[in-house]
């Protein structure tokens, strides 16, 4: 057997595999925007702008890839592990799937979920003429629609847009930083994509008034195919390390108004050799005093 694994020779190979290594905290998920051999002009368009509000957490390959995703996953499977990316966004055309996008996911390396999507209508950025968002901005998601909480088929494509969308994760969240926002609207079998910029104009008091203004891109998507990972594996994918999980604290405990109460455990006390104050009316008797010494009487003062 000849050993594939080979140590790295120089310090820069090191850091790339150690950036690879699994975390605790892992790096921010990137994606891969492929097209596919027969895309058109539209999903083209598509992938631009997604790539553009996706920026500098994407890979947007040029060339165009002769694939099928729902028929063999090699290929993507192939760019994943080169490319460092556990999410994937293929467009292609054809007679029977017009304008076609298939969002998904992997785990390990091996496709997780994949949904496929058909753009029935599209507005681009340069096509709203409006002032943009400088690159890399994090978006606020909005989910609007019943579907996304009732059927297990769109409850799994919001859970791909969340990943796909969300960006960085952040310490502290500043006002003026909250700029733009990502909607989408489930209704009538159809998926509402909008994008829109937050403006925050004065309203002569301290909290400022908002306004939002369409910013591009738009899409108007119909669920097609889907191709979803069983309970158990999806279920995998979602656990945690357990230096991740938060240690429970014993003997505390909250009521209804949030109060923290805490439970001291000490030994038993002595409380008669406890040092209290010193007053009339706590001082021992003399017969106290003669039935602690053993019965001996007390000397009598002499008289003058």
């Amino acid at each position: 057997l000849i050993c594939c694994y080979r140590k790295p020779k120089t310090k820069r190979a090191k850091r790339f595999l150690e950036k690879r290594e699994p975390k605790l905290n892992e790096n921010t998920k990137n994606a891969m925007l492929i097209r596919g051999g027969n895309a058109n002009l539209t999903v083209t368009a598509v992938l631009k702008d997604i790539y553009a509000v996706k920026k500098p957490f994407a890979v947007l390959y040029k060339k165009k890839n002769i694939t099928r995703p729902f028929e063999d996953q090699t290929s993507l499977e192939f760019f994943s592990k080169k490319s460092d990316c556990s999410l994937f966004l293929f467009g292609s055309h054809n007679k029977k799937r017009p304008n076609n996008l298939i969002i998904g996911r992997m785990f390990d390396y091996h496709v997780l979920d994949m949904i496929e999507l058909g753009v029935e209508k599209f507005v681009s950025l340069k096509d709203v003429k409006n002032s943009k968002c400088p690159e890399g901005t994090k978006p606020m998601l909005i989910f609007a629609g019943d579907m996304f909480d009732v059927n297990e088929e769109y409850r799994r494509l919001k859970s791909l847009l969340i990943d796909f969308f969300r960006g960085p994760t952040v310490p502290s969240i500043r006002l003026a930083g909250l700029e733009y926002v990502l909607h989408f609207t489930a209704v009538d079998g159809k998926i509402y994509m909008r994008s829109y910029k937050v403006l925050l104009k004065k309203s002569g008091c301290k909290i400022p008034r908002i306004e939002l203004e369409e910013m591009g891109p738009s899409l108007d998507l119909v669920m097609r195919r889907t191709h979803l990972a069983s309970d158990d594996l999806y279920k995998l994918s979602l656990k945690q390390p357990k230096a991740l999980k938060p240690k429970k604290k014993k003997n505390i405990s909250h009521d209804v108004f949030g109060t923290t109460y805490g439970r001291i455990h000490m030994q038993k006390q002595d409380l008669s050799k406890l040092q209290t104050r010193k007053m009339k009316g706590l001082k021992k008797r003399p017969a106290e005093k003669l039935a602690e010494d053993g019965g001996t009487t007390p000397k009598k003062s002499k008289s003058a």
